[in-house]
C-alpha cells in the first residue's frame, strides 16, 4: 500500500507544477478532506513542501542519473522522481527501500507503469551514489549557476542577488530560503499582556520567548515560538489574544510609530495584520482607514479587526493606485503588492512563480501607490514604504524615482529620514537611509523599509 502521506505529497507536487495550484492551499484542502492529522499530516506536509522547494536540485539529479532532461519525462514519472529523490537526499529517517518502493508504486497507480523500471533504476542508483551525488549537487555554490542548483532557486534570482548584494550575502540568502521560517506572534495588548501569554503558553508546554532585545526593531508585544505550537497557540489566536506575525513584519509598524488619537491610512492592507498592529499601538483611539481593493482580502481585514476587538478600524474597498485619495492623514503605511522574495522560506512554491518581469510589472504599481500615499499625507506627516522583498527595483529605486518626481514638481515635496541611525546593523547595502531586513542575517522575514516626511 502507498502511505497516505506520500500520496498527498505526490498529488501536491503534480497540482503545483501541472495545474499551477498554490501548494499550501491545495495541501490544506486535501488534508482536511482526507482527515489527515497529527504525525501523518506533518509528514505529508514536510514531503510535499520540501519536494516543491527542492525542485531545482532534484531536477539536476534526474538529468545526471537518467541521462535525459526532466522535460522529456511524463508528468507522473517526473513527480515520483522528484519526491523519491527529495526523500533520499533531504528527508531524515526514511529507509532507502521505502522511498524507492513507494515512488514506484505511485507511478504505477498514476497509470505510468511502463516507466516504473526507470523510476526504480534512477532511485536505486541515487541511493548507492548518494555521497557523490550530494557533493556534486550541494557541495559547491561558488557561482550563481551552481548556487541555483545547490539551494534550489531560479537562476535569475541567484544572478540578481549576486549582482545586487554580492556573492557571500547571495549564498547566505539562498540557503536561508530552505530553512524553517520563524514562528512569530504578536500579543494583542488590548486584551492581555505579553507576560501573561508567555506564562500561559509555558504552562501548556509551549516554548515561547519575547522578541524584545533580540535586535534593534523588536516590538515589545512580539513573541517567538520554538518547536510545536500545540493547541494553546491556535486557541489564543482564535480568542484574539495572538496574531501570527513575523518580527520583520512587526518592525514596519515600529518604524511607522503610530500614536493614540491619530488619523492613519493603511494602503493595500489585506489581510489586515499590520492594520491590527497599528490600531493596537494607538490603544484603539483615533482612526485607521484600511484600504484594500480585493473583496476577499477586505473581508479578511474586517474579520481580523473583529477578532481583535478593534473599533477604530474602517475598511474601504478602494484601488490604492487610483488618484483622489482623501488628504490629511497623520501617518500613511504603503505596503504594496511585491515579489515576496523575503518570504520564500514560508511559501514552498513562491520561488517558482516569480520572474524579472514580475518585478518590472510590480515596480510600476508600487510607484503609483507610493505617490497616492504621499498625496494623502498631511504636511509634516510620516509615511512608511515597505515591501516584503529583497529587490532593489522594488525598494531603493522606487524611492529615488519618487524623489525625482518631487524635484520635477510631479509629486509633493518630501524628505527621506535616515533610518541608518535607528538600526545601523540593518541598513540597505545600496543606500544607508533605508533598511533591508534579511532572513539569513536577521532570522525573520526579509523587508525593505523607508520613512518619509512630507515637507510642504
Amino acid at each position: 500500500m502507498i502511505a497516505p502521506a506520500r500520496t498527498l505529497a505526490f498529488e501536491t507536487l503534480r497540482a503545483t507544477f501541472e495545474q499551477d495550484a498554490h501548494s499550501e492551499r491545495f495541501f490544506r484542502r486535501q488534508a482536511d478532506e482526507r482527515g489527515l492529522e497529527g504525525r501523518e499530516r506533518g509528514q505529508a506536509q514536510r514531503l510535499a513542501y520540501g519536494a516543491v522547494q527542492r525542485r531545482a536540485t532534484t531536477d539536476a539529479a534526474i538529468s545526471r542519473l537518467a541521462s535525459r532532461s526532466p522535460r522529456q519525462l511524463d508528468p507522473p514519472v517526473l513527480a515520483s522522481l522528484r519526491l523519491g529523490l527529495y526523500e533520499l537526499l533531504f528527508a531524515d529517517g526514511t529507509p532507502d527501500h521505502a522511498a524507492v518502493d513507494q515512488a514506484v508504486e505511485l507511478v504505477k497507480a498514476a497509470g505510468a507503469a511502463h516507466a516504473s523500471g526507470l523510476v526504480n533504476a534512477v532511485l536505486r542508483r541515487a541511493g548507492r551514489e548518494r555521497t557523490d551525488l550530494a557533493e556534486a549537487l550541494l557541495g559547491d555554490d561558488s557561482t550563481p549557476e551552481r548556487a541555483a542548483v545547490a539551494h534550489s532557486a531560479p537562476l535569475w534570482l541567484a544572478k540578481m542577488w549576486w549582482e545586487e548584494l554580492g556573492a557571500e550575502p547571495a549564498r547566505a540568502l539562498l540557503a536561508a530560503c530552505n530553512r524553517p521560517p520563524e514562528l512569530g506572534f504578536r500579543v494583542n495588548t488590548l486584551r492581555t499582556d505579553r507576560d501573561a501569554v508567555l506564562a500561559a503558553l509555558g504552562a501548556a508546554g509551549v516554548e515561547a520567548s519575547p522578541a524584545a532585545g533580540a535586535w534593534p526593531l523588536a516590538a515589545a508585544e512580539e513573541i517567538t515560538v520554538e518547536g510545536r505550537t500545540g493547541e494553546a497557540v491556535p486557541a489564543r489566536v482564535a480568542a484574539g489574544e495572538l496574531t501570527p506575525q513575523s518580527r520583520g513584519s512587526a518592525a514596519v509598524i515600529e518604524v511607522l510609530d503610530p500614536r493614540p488619537g491619530e488619523h492613519v491610512l493603511d494602503l493595500c492592507a489585506g489581510p489586515g495584520i499590520k492594520t491590527g498592529q497599528i490600531a493596537a499601538r494607538m490603544d484603539d483611539r483615533g482612526e485607521v482607514i484600511s484600504v484594500e481593493r480585493d473583496p476577499e482580502r477586505a473581508a479578511e481585514i474586517a474579520a481580523q479587526a473583529a477578532r481583535l476587538g478593534l473599533r477604530s478600524v474602517t475598511v474601504a474597498e478602494v484601488d490604492a493606485a487610483a488618484p483622489g485619495m482623501a488628504p490629511g492623514f497623520d501617518r500613511v503605511l504603503v505596503d504594496p503588492p511585491c515579489s515576496d522574495l523575503g518570504t520564500l522560506a514560508s511559501r514552498p512554491d513562491a520561488r517558482w512563480r516569480k520572474s524579472p518581469r514580475t518585478i518590472g510589472r510590480l515596480a510600476k504599481l508600487q510607484e503609483q501607490i507610493l505617490l497616492r500615499g504621499l498625496e494623502a499625507l498631511r504636511p509634516g506627516g510620516t509615511l512608511v514604504y515597505s515591501t516584503c522583498t529583497i529587490s532593489r527595483g522594488e525598494g531603493e529605486d522606487r524611492v529615488v524615482a519618487l524623489e525625482a518626481a518631487a524635484a520635477a514638481g510631479a509629486a509633493p515635496r518630501f524628505s527621506v529620514e535616515d533610518l541608518g541611525g535607528l538600526a545601523p546593523a540593518l541598513v540597505s547595502p545600496h543606500d544607508r537611509r533605508f533598511l533591508q531586513l534579511r532572513p539569513d542575517r536577521d532570522r525573520t522575514t526579509g523587508f525593505f523599509i523607508c520613512r518619509l516626511k512630507r515637507d510642504d
